[in-house]
């Protein structure tokens, strides 16, 4: 797998179940370390970068998100600990993550504790937690690489369409990863790169890699048979 993400450029993962979306992610992140070749950032190999140092540089949203049994303010200040109680910053992050509504209608707002481990504690929807840690990832306001592991895929169409369109507002201009099996929500990246069993089977813009007739464009007519 070899690509190049520039400053300011968004670029989608898609592929089938097992292809790589995933891994890809978590090696990016130091997630897992990786045994072979090198993943650059700045020109300097990740493994060479500090804990600090490039969690400082790095936002991301794991498709299996954490749903921490803290108060709703709390599981947004998780994804920037210098800033873990900043009431402020929680409804910044709330407000650009599209999580406010549902935190504003918790009994205690962002004081409500998540979760059903306490007497008392509220419980969410899958797609209301997947909100919640969308907004999280928003709160480390230095990241200029943010990754998005399936953003939307606990969201219905509408939610959907929303997320897409705030997804777009919060990536220009910065570099973005975002994998998914939506390709809405892929379309939205500046280039798209199609992973199949491990390795980079194209790379292009929506439009170009439907009219190559590959691997993508059976994805996009299979999502769009329904509609026609």
């Amino acid at each position: 797998v070899s690509f190049h993400l520039r400053p300011g450029q968004t670029l989608a993962l898609v592929g089938h179940n097992g292809s790589g979306k995933s891994t890809l992610v978590k090696l990016i992140t130091r997630q897992y370390i990786a045994q072979e070749g090198r993943i650059l950032l700045d020109g300097l190999d990740l493994r060479e970068w500090s804990d600090e140092g490039l969690r400082s540089r790095v936002s991301v949203l794991f498709q299996d998100f954490n749903r921490y049994k803290l108060s709703a303010g709390e599981n947004l200040g998780a994804g920037d600990p210098p800033h873990f109680d900043d009431e402020a910053a929680w409804a910044a992050a709330a407000e650009r993550g599209l999580a406010a509504e549902v935190i504003d209608e918790l009994p205690e707002g962002y004081h409500t504790r998540l979760g059903k481990a306490f007497r008392g504690a509220a419980e969410l929807s899958g797609g209301e937690w997947q909100r919640v840690a969308f907004a999280r990832a928003l709160m480390r306001r230095s990241a200029d690489l943010l990754v998005f592991d399936e953003p939307t895929s606990a969201a219905d169409p509408q939610r959907q369409a929303e997320l897409d369109e705030r997804l777009a507002e919060i990536l220009e201009g910065r570099m973005g990863v975002i994998v998914s099996h939506r390709l809405a929500t892929a379309r939205i990246a500046d280039r798209i790169v199609v992973l199949d069993h491990g390795r980079v089977a194209e790379v292009g813009g929506h439009d170009e890699l439907v009219a190559a007739g590959g691997v993508y464009a059976s994805f996009f007519e299979l999502q769009a048979a329904p509609y026609q």
